[in-house]
């Protein structure tokens, strides 16, 4: 058991416990679409999608990996110093090509100096059993971790959204991928529209059914030049954002019913203010908001997994 000192097990205290030092994820853009933006499943993407909300500018699909990594190594080596990376391919589908090309991207990123493993962000429809059987391979020398965008349990929401998959998917592409050797994260949405409360603290009770190692939780933000920005203009009243306040009092109950031995990895994430329209946060970063999380859940005496029942 990792000890954080926090009521939740986060993620810089499983980095430290697993490596022993200080290791940074590099972002990269490889130019890969999603079957439902390239016609094969549907059209528009995601509605809440505009993947440069999280693209850092050394992030360009026209660069190699390795050019994108040796910049990105240098820009964080100022930073802090010496330490070891992650290659986390991020942006849109990263296992959606055929499996040679894949396995030269993975290779080649893997080959950069100081470069200890892969984070290969994707869809629970979008793997092949030769790229999860390879990635089985990588984890003996590497530390591989695979993110499955889940975004939500209800099949009406994910229909909603637009992304063409259904939860089922998701628990089979889970099931295929446990005990391979690589780390199985989850992406979750909080707050997506038609979504009640007690429906989102059950996407916890869910999500803990999974055989997961970490989580990613983030409240629903409004992004310019996303499909629902033009549903939010027009019609408001049909989504129901969470001011900061009400994010964090919320999360803090929805942790408490989470398998207790699931990594937190992050609680929000920032859009830049130029992409964002909705909700404005007064510009706390996240790290305050992660502060005002650990208060109070003291406040609450409460913690990741009180009300957590195996099923």
């Amino acid at each position: 058991m990792i000890f954080t000192g926090k009521r939740y097990l986060d993620y810089s205290s499983f980095i430290k416990s697993t490596f022993g030092e200080r290791v940074q994820k590099i972002s990269l853009d490889i130019g890969f679409s999603c079957p439902n933006r390239d016609g094969s499943k549907g059209y528009g993407g995601c509605t809440y999608c505009n993947n440069n909300t999280f693209n850092p500018d050394y992030c360009e699909p026209t660069k190699s990996i390795q050019n994108q990594l040796e910049e990105g190594i240098q820009f964080f080596s100022k930073k802090y110093k010496a330490q070891k990376y992650l290659a986390y391919f991020q942006a849109y589908t990263n296992t959606y090509a055929d499996f040679e090309s894949l396995k030269k991207l993975y290779d080649e990123a893997l080959n950069v100096e100081g470069v200890i493993g892969l984070v290969i962000g994707t869809r629970p429809d979008c793997i092949s059993n030769e790229i999860i059987e390879y990635l089985s391979f990588l984890s003996k020398k590497h530390f591989i971790s695979l993110e499955f965008g889940v975004e939500s349990t209800l099949n009406r929401t994910l229909e909603n959204v637009n992304r063409c998959h259904t939860y089922e998917d998701t628990k089979n592409m889970y099931e295929k991928c446990k005990n391979k050797g690589f780390h199985l994260g989850a992406h979750l949405i909080i707050g997506l529209p038609g979504e009640s409360k007690k429906e989102l603290l059950k996407h916890a009770i869910e999500i803990s059914k999974l055989p997961i190692d970490t989580l990613k939780l983030h409240h629903l933000q409004i992004v310019n030049n996303s499909v629902m920005a033009v549903q939010y203009k027009k019609k408001p009243e049909k989504f129901k954002l969470f001011s900061s306040e009400g994010y964090i009092d919320f999360i803090t109950e929805f942790i408490s019913f989470l398998r207790p031995d699931i990594i937190i990895e992050r609680f929000i994430s920032e859009t830049p203010q130029d992409l964002l329209i909705a909700p404005k946060w007064n510009n706390l970063k996240n790290f305050e908001i992660v502060a005002k999380i650990d208060k109070k859940l003291i406040e609450k005496n409460t913690w990741q997994g009180k009300f957590y029942h195996k099923h």
